[in-house]
């Protein structure tokens, strides 16, 4: 299991380190969290729990991912977290024809608890052209509540991109599957 923040990676997941349970993790959860985790996931989870008290109505994720992974691997995280019962905000399916497309993506911003972003090999090739994914990563830095996923690709190569993101504790599927980081995610934002 990887977690890095500011830019420096730790392993876990048999090496002996140290796991801790969470408060937001059930007693048959099926996935353990580093102490580092835990630390960083502990304020982004303050904030879901605020704003589902506050604004029941909002969707629990909104799914910033490149264009180029909309019939991979961000569908895949996408419905792995479906199947978990979060409500997640998809282009895929949440833009329908004829919308204007920086509005909706806007709105989905504003009526989501949590952004994920989705650091794959075609997220770090379009960031530097800003467009629609560079302008959603833009609006989620902004907020405490963003979740990096390095997925295919490592937070050295994040780096060299964006220092901003790469400053964000998440989680990483080279050391852990995808299936675990969708379990993770929806364990921190159900509530």
């Amino acid at each position: 299991m990887s977690f890095a923040a500011g830019g420096s990676t730790s392993t876990g997941s048999g090496t002996g380190r140290s796991t801790k349970k969470p408060r937001w993790s059930g007693s048959a959860s099926t996935v353990s969290y580093t102490q580092a985790q835990v630390q960083a996931l502990t304020p982004i989870r303050d904030n879901v729990e605020q704003l589902a008290s506050s604004q029941p109505d909002l969707r629990d994720a909104f799914l910033c991912h490149a264009w180029d992974d909309r019939q991979g691997a961000a569908k895949e995280l996408h419905d792995l977290l479906e199947a978990r019962g979060v409500r997640v905000w998809f282009s895929e399916k949440d833009l329908g024809l004829g919308v204007p497309m920086m509005r909706a993506i806007d709105k989905g911003l504003v009526n989501s608890r949590v952004g994920i972003v989705l650091v794959t090999p075609a997220m770090l090739r379009r960031l530097p052209a800003e467009g629609v994914a560079d302008k959603e990563l833009s609006a989620l830095l902004r907020r405490e509540r963003l979740i990096p996923i390095v997925h295919e690709t490592t937070y050295e190569e994040l780096e060299k991109v964006s220092l901003l993101l790469a400053s964000r504790a998440g989680l990483n599927t080279a050391d852990e599957s995808m299936t675990d980081v969708a379990i993770k995610i929806a364990e921190l934002v159900k509530v």
